[in-house]
């Protein structure tokens, strides 16, 4: 895994972890790269200097920046607030969005790897979330 420095076309710096150096790319330009704060796709890797691991222990959180769990959290959160939860609808709501069938929104469920294939094959963007990141789904109404 990978940890990027990134920042989007109105200044925003987050970062982000991709599975090697060319994961990035593949995922910016299928437009699966966007800024958590204002949802823009013109992202773009900011200069950073390699980590280095030494013998002795560092405590990350003492630097200031969020521990991995904190990080989950408001991932779940940010995904709660800002997508809709549409199940395992969630390759047909795609699609249409796609092509234009439905409102254009920000969308999460559950698909099958076939399904996922299929979407991928057809130029339909989406992509599996970590564990970690995923959020529980509401609850249903009585």
């Amino acid at each position: 895994m990978i940890r990027y420095a990134l920042y989007c076309a109105d200044g925003h710096e987050f970062e982000a972890w991709f599975r090697n150096s060319e994961d990035f790319d593949v995922q910016k330009e299928r437009g699966l790269v966007e800024c958590p704060s204002c949802g823009s796709f013109e992202v773009s890797k900011q200069l950073m200097a390699p980590s280095v691991r030494t013998s002795r222990k560092t405590d990350t959180t003492a630097s200031g920046a969020p521990d991995f769990e904190t990080l989950a959290r408001q991932v779940q959160a940010h995904i709660r607030s800002n997508f809709d939860y549409v199940g395992e609808n969630f390759a047909n709501e795609a699609r249409a969005i796609h092509k234009g069938e439905a409102a254009e929104r920000l969308i999460y469920g559950e698909t099958t790897s076939e399904e996922r294939e299929q979407l991928s094959e057809e130029g339909v963007p989406c992509a599996p979330l970590p564990e970690p990141f995923t959020p529980t789904p509401p609850k249903k109404a009585n």
